[in-house]
């Protein structure tokens, strides 16, 4: 469990320049102390040579120049803390040196550079003010060794020397302590308001985080309990026997994984209340410690449970509809066809004549018969879709003749609606293995729903294709066209499209058994269509066998045989004509 420190609005920040107000007072106060010398020194009776003064106006420098840049420049810029270092040895150094070296009045100045390093905020910078005060040390000694140095002051110039580089070099000492100790202070402030702000957050969580050690005992509690779950109850029992009797097992191996596999979730009933549910989240911290989440997910489970009741209960219904459906559907199909039979007998007259309304009477239970049977199919056969109970009797075929027998099929019906019938088919077979009844219904399905939106004098077409063992069947029409909002619709059971004219010539199962009988093939079903400009549905299906290419045996090689008399062009099948079958209207 992560936790991310949020910034608190009651927090203010400490004022950034607190600290660079009082390396300005210092250096203020080091500008004054060499004032305060040069004019003691200047009534002085003894003679004051020019290294006196060029001695006192190196260590005046420094303190000029970095007076102004002691704000944002020194506390950001980390190149320009190492100049104004740089800047306070020269001047420190120069001074000794002009001053008798290390043995003169004024050596403490080579140690300027740490005095200055510790009025800086970055503390990192106090290593490089030693370096350069000890490499300013060092030229020193070497210039009065060397005899270059001149000659030490002495007497009162020297007492008064000696005071001003003390005091200015103990002062930025002093100077650095403070701002030091101030900079802790500040920091141990924002600490303490930042664990306030922490603790705020904690106790205003909606769940229970917790310290667990691997005996399970709990050494911090934040945020709120669920319920069933105490805070003195889980303090004093300990994780596990906060858990029901019968869960503390799985607590103390959720535990032990924990502290194995660096993380572990669990769920269990709480012993002071065993019909809630709450949820434990655990992930190691150290090797002594694991920190928790702990939350109430009954609300959670019990949803759980009842979508997966309500589910069960939406499957069971669809399940018993569709046998309702497929045993409705075979009891009515019995007595339709006595009906049709009769029927049959009557408008054929096998016993005897019928006067000519009668007649008409037998056609239309006839017609009306054979229109309900096929509806009364269409639901079977999607009942047992939807049941997961059609089998398709898969053969090899050719899927021509199954095609031209539902063209023949629907020709009656595209007579009567005034639309010309045409289907377009290679001149090769097109062999295929599936299920000779489910394609002749797709084709049907097909035919019948385009003829059902196309117009008086206007044109279905049928075309057939084979390629990369796929079988691709199109039918093109062009009739009203469907729009978009339909066109989302249309392939889900009894769904339908169109005016009420339409939608009253059938149930909505036409272009959902399609799609359900590619779907059995292992095949698809696109449609097309705009308003006003017809619709095109393909289907395509993976059922295509290659075409069987004659070989002759390699060992014999084929003899060349006596010119033969070419043999009589074959009879092109019925309604086959130039590969176009045409059913215009009568």
């Amino acid at each position: 469990m992560e936790f991310e420190l949020l910034p608190d609005p009651f927090l203010r920040p400490a004022h950034p320049k607190r600290g660079l107000d009082a390396a300005r007072v210092w250096r203020l106060g080091w500008l004054a102390a060499i004032l305060l010398a040069a004019g003691a020194t200047a009534f002085l009776s003894q003679t004051v040579g020019w290294p006196i003064w060029a001695a006192l106006i190196a260590g005046a420098v420094p303190a000029l120049v970095s007076y102004p840049l002691a704000g944002d420049a020194a506390r950001e810029d980390g190149r320009m803390q190492s100049l104004l270092l740089v800047l306070w040895a020269v001047g420190g150094c120069a001074a000794a040196v002009l001053t008798g070296g290390v043995s003169g009045a004024m050596s403490a100045w080579c140690l300027a550079p740490v005095a200055a390093a510790s009025t800086l905020t970055a503390s990192r910078r106090l290593a490089e003010g030693a370096a350069l005060s000890m490499i300013g040390g060092c030229v020193a000694a070497l210039t009065q060794l060397s005899g270059l140095a001149p000659a030490a002051p002495t007497g009162p110039l020297a007492f008064i020397l000696g005071f001003l580089a003390l005091t200015t070099i103990g002062l930025g000492l002093a100077t650095g302590l403070l701002i030091s100790h101030r900079r802790v202070g500040v920091r141990d402030v924002r600490h303490s308001a930042e664990m306030a702000s922490l603790d705020r957050l904690l106790d205003g969580l909606p769940q229970l985080a917790l310290a667990v050690t691997p005996k399970g005992k709990i050494t911090a509690v934040r945020g709120a309990p669920p319920p069933g779950v105490t805070i003195a109850d889980i303090v004093n029992r300990g994780l596990a026997g906060a858990a029901a009797p019968n869960d503390r097992q799985k607590v103390g191996a959720a535990i032990a994984q924990a502290f194995r596999d660096g993380q572990a979730s669990l769920t269990f009933n709480p012993a002071l209340g065993v019909d809630r549910i709450v949820a434990l989240d655990l992930r190691r911290v150290s090797l002594v410690m694991l920190v928790g989440l702990l939350r109430d997910v009954t609300v959670e489970r019990t949803r759980e449970s009842d979508l997966d009741r309500a589910r069960a209960d939406a499957e069971a219904l669809a399940a018993g509809r569709a046998r309702f459906l497929a045993n409705m559907s075979h009891e009515l199909r019995t007595p339709l066809n006595a009906i049709m039979g009769f029927s049959d007998i009557m408008r054929s007259r096998m016993f005897g004549p019928l006067s000519d309304r009668y007649g008409e009477y037998a056609e239309l239970i006839h017609e009306s018969g054979g229109h309900l049977l096929d509806l009364i199919n269409d639901v079977l056969d999607m009942s047992k879709i939807e049941a997961e109970r059609f089998e398709l009797s898969r053969g090899v075929f050719d899927a021509r003749e199954a095609m031209t027998a539902a063209m023949r099929l629907m020709r009656v019906q595209a007579d009567g609606a005034g639309v010309q019938l045409r289907g377009v088919l290679p001149p090769t077979d097109l062999e295929v293995d599936a299920d000779r009844r489910a394609l002749k219904q797709i084709v049907l399905n097909l035919i019948s729903n385009a003829l059902k939106f196309t117009p008086r004098g206007g044109q279905v077409t049928v075309t057939a294709d084979g390629y990369d063992g796929v079988l691709e069947i199109i039918v093109a029409d062009t009739g009203v066209g469907i729009s978009p909002e339909d066109l989302e619709r249309l392939g889900r059971p009894y769904e339908q499209a169109g005016g009420t004219d339409q939608r009253a010539m059938g149930t909505g199962l036409g272009l959902s058994l399609v799609r359900a009988f590619a779907k059995l093939h292992g095949g698809e079903m696109h449609i097309e269509s705009r308003l006003g400009a017809g619709t095109s549905v393909s289907v395509r299906l993976p059922v295509l066998l290659a075409p069987l290419k004659a070989q002759t045996p390699p060992s014999e090689p084929p003899a060349s045989p006596e010119p033969a008399p070419p043999p009589p062009e074959p009879e092109p099948p019925a309604a086959l004509g130039d590969n176009v079958i045409a059913f215009a209207p009568r």
